[in-house]
C-alpha cells in the first residue's frame, strides 16, 4: 500500500495536536502558536519527518514547521512525534504553493527543500520547489537575512534549481556536488529517509544554500 493512500490518515491528522488545522490563521502570529519569539525554520516536503525532529532535538531554541502535501505521509511524522514529543515543532498538511497565505513578511528565517519531486516534464517547471515561481514566494515570507537550503540526488534537478537562482535574482551563498565528500558543507548535516538510502546507493548528494 502506497503511504499517501493509508485509508483513515485524514481524520487522524485532524484530531492531532502537532497538527495545525486552519494554518492561514496563523499568518503573522506564529510565535503564539509556539509560546515564544525563537526563529523559525521550514521543511517543506518533510516526508516522514526524520530531519525535521532531528533538528529540533538539537535546537530547542528554534520553532520548526514541517508542511507535507500528502495526508498519510504526514502520518508517519504525527506517529513519531506521539512517541517522542517536541514542543518546537508543528506540522502543515497543504499544497506549496499557497504558502504566502500561510506566513507572513519576514516570519520565516529559513527554508529547508530535501529531495523535493522533480516533476521532470518541461511544462511542470514551475511546480518545482526551487523554480523562480516559488523562489518569489520564499522571498515574500523569508527574513531579508533569510537562506534557503536544498538537497537532492537529482542532477537534472539539481542545474536547473542552479539556473533558476540566477533567473530569480537571488545569490548562490555555496554549493556541492558531493555533499557527503565535501567537509565544509557537510559539517552538522542531518540525513532525511531519502538521503541515507540513496547514499547508501552510490548517488552523490547535491546541496546549495540561496539568499537575496
Amino acid at each position: 500500500m502506497r503511504l499517501r493512500n493509508i485509508p483513515g490518515s485524514r481524520e487522524v491528522i485532524a484530531e492531532n495536536k502537532w497538527c495545525i488545522q486552519e494554518p492561514e490563521q496563523q499568518k503573522g502570529h506564529w510565535h503564539e502558536a509556539f509560546g515564544n519569539d525563537h526563529p523559525i525554520y521550514i521543511e517543506i516536503g518533510m516526508g516522514k519527518g526524520q530531519f525535521l525532529t532531528t533538528l529540533a532535538k538539537q535546537n530547542p531554541n528554534i520553532n520548526y514547521v514541517g508542511i507535507e502535501k500528502y495526508s498519510s505521509v504526514l502520518l508517519r511524522g504525527l506517529q513519531k512525534m506521539e512517541e517522542e514529543p517536541l514542543e518546537n515543532v508543528r506540522f502543515i498538511r497543504m499544497d506549496a504553493e499557497t504558502i504566502c497565505d500561510v506566513f507572513d513578511k519576514d516570519e520565516v528565517s529559513k527554508i529547508y527543500l530535501n529531495f523535493s519531486d522533480p516533476w521532470p516534464k518541461d511544462r511542470h517547471a514551475k511546480r518545482r520547489l526551487t523554480s523562480r515561481q516559488f523562489f518569489a514566494r520564499y522571498d515574500k515570507i523569508l527574513k531579508k537575512d533569510g537562506v534557503v537550503e536544498f538537497k537532492t540526488d537529482n542532477v537534472d534537478l539539481f542545474d536547473f534549481s542552479l539556473e533558476e537562482i540566477k533567473e530569480a535574482n537571488w545569490n548562490l551563498d555555496a554549493f556541492t556536488r558531493d555533499l557527503h565528500h565535501d567537509s565544509a558543507m557537510n559539517e552538522g548535516n542531518v540525513m532525511t529517509e531519502y538521503e541515507e538510502r540513496f547514499s547508501s546507493m552510490g548517488n552523490p548528494i547535491h546541496k546549495l544554500i540561496a539568499s537575496r
